[in-house]
C-alpha cells in the first residue's frame, strides 16, 4: 500500500516515513501544500496522512480541493490543531478521520490499518485466498500451516495482490501502489519480486496462484486445472 505523507517538521516527517516503511507501506513524504496537491491529485495513493498547518496551501484547502475532485483515497488529518471546531471542520471537509498531536505510533499504525481495511472488501485485519492468510495487523503470512517469511517488499506486493483477488494487474499499477518516488519503477524489478514471491508461496510443493497474463500483468487467481 503506498501512502503520502505531508509534514513539514523535518524531524516528524521523516520519522514518520520511516516508521511506516517499517510496517511494509511505501511512502512519499513532501513538506508543503503545493507539492501535497499536486501528489494527490496525480497519484493512486491508498491513504494520505495530512498535517494542517503548512508552507503554502494548508490542509484544509487540500482536502477540500481532492475532495472536490473526487480524490477519494482516505485522508487522516495528523496535526497540533485538536480543538472540537478543528475536527468537525476537518471531517466536514472531507477527511476520514482526525489524530492530535503528540500522539503514539502505534495509535497512528491502527488508525491506518482501521482505514485501509474500511476502503477494501472486510473489515477484518485478515485477508485469506485460498489457503493463502495474511495478517495485516501482526505481518504473518501462512499457506495452510507454513510460516512464509517475506521481506518488507514481499509483503507489500502480497498484500496489494490479495487486496484484488482475480484482478488483473499491470505492472504500472502495481508499481504505484507498492513502490514509491525513490525506486526505479522497471519492469523487470516488479517482475523479480513477483519471482521472489511465487518461489515462497510453492516452497512446499503448492499450486502457483500468481498468474502472468502476457501483456497485461499478473492476477492473483486459482489454479488452473
Amino acid at each position: 500500500m503506498r501512502l503520502l505523507v505531508v509534514e513539514d517538521h523535518p524531524v516528524l516527517g521523516k520519522d514518520l516515513k520511516k516508521g511506516l516503511e517499517r510496517c511494509h507501506y511505501a511512502v512519499d513524504l513532501v513538506a508543503n501544500g503545493e507539492d501535497a496537491l499536486l501528489l494527490g491529485e496525480t497519484t493512486p495513493y491508498d491513504l494520505i496522512i495530512l498535517d494542517i498547518l503548512l508552507p503554502g496551501l494548508d490542509g484544509w484547502e487540500i482536502c477540500r480541493r481532492l475532495r472536490a475532485q473526487d480524490r477519494r483515497m482516505p485522508i487522516l488529518f495528523l496535526t497540533a490543531r485538536g480543538e472540537v471546531d478543528d475536527r468537525i471542520r476537518g471531517l466536514d471537509l472531507g477527511a476520514d478521520d482526525y489524530l492530535v498531536k503528540p500522539f503514539d505510533f502505534r495509535e497512528l499504525e491502527a488508525r491506518v490499518r482501521a482505514l485501509l481495511r474500511r476502503e477494501g472488501s472486510t473489515r477484518s485485519s485478515i485477508l485469506q485466498f485460498l489457503d493463502i492468510t495474511l495478517d495485516t495487523r501482526t505481518h504473518e503470512a501462512k499457506r495452510g500451516k507454513r510460516v512464509i517469511p517475506l521481506s518488507s517488499k514481499e509483503y507489500a506486493l502480497l498484500r496489494f495482490l490479495m487486496s484484488r483477488p482475480r484482478e488483473i494487474l499491470s505492472r504500472t499499477t502495481i508499481a504505484e501502489h507498492v513502490w514509491d518516488y525513490d525506486a526505479e519503477h522497471f519492469s523487470n524489478v516488479i517482475d523479480v519480486y513477483i519471482g521472489y514471491l511465487r518461489n515462497k508461496l510453492c516452497a512446499g510443493g503448492e499450486p502457483d496462484v500468481i498468474q502472468t497474463r502476457r501483456g497485461a500483468g499478473y492476477q492473483l487467481k486459482e489454479p488452473d486445472i
